[in-house]
Formats: C-alpha cells, structure tokens, sequence
C-alpha cells in the first residue's frame, strides 16, 4: 500500500500531479527559485539567519530552500520576495512541442 499524497496535493487532479512529477523530477524548477533567492540575499549581505528573521522562518527553512530540497510554498516566496523587497512573479506559458523534421 503506498502512501497518500501529501494533504494539498491530495486535492489534485491525476494530471496535475502528473505534471508536478515531471516538474520535480526535472528539478529545474525548484532549482531556479533557489538560485534567485541565493542572489537577491547576497546581493542584499544578508545571511540566511538575517533573512529568516525578516521572513518569520527558520535559518534551515531558508538552506532547504536555497538547496532546493523541498518545493517552497507560494505564501513563503511572497514573504521572501517582500523581506528581500522583490516581486515575486509567476507566468504561465504554452509549452513548446520539439520540433519534428
């Protein structure tokens, strides 16, 4: 017997978690936000402690994060993005089919 999907994912479509795998598995999702929250709290000399105070967090939230471990929550990037005074902005875009010759 497997385990259920975490709660919110659980209210999912197949699809859609479908799509979150693939999402996952590529990593390159999570490792691109990381990637920008490293640079904007560097850019700012701010540490991950200093950060995780302004954000209402915790100095290892703030490493899995940044270490793209665990797919960060939209209300922690929009508390991120306001603590590092950035916008946080999200985009939904037609995926591009490989071309066939």
């Amino acid at each position: 017997m497997t385990d259920p999907a975490p709660r919110p994912l659980s209210r999912l479509g197949e699809k859609a978690r479908a799509r979150l795998a693939r999402v996952e598995d590529d990593g390159w999702f999570f490792a691109r936000i990381a990637e920008q929250v490293v640079k904007q709290r560097t850019a700012r000399k701010l540490s991950q402690r200093e950060l995780a105070e302004l954000v209402g967090t915790t100095q290892s939230a703030i490493a899995r994060l940044e270490a793209g471990g665990r797919p960060p929550r939209i209300d922690t990037l929009l508390r991120i993005a306001d603590a590092l005074d950035c916008e946080l902005a999200v985009e939904l875009r037609p995926r591009q089919e490989p071309e066939v010759s």
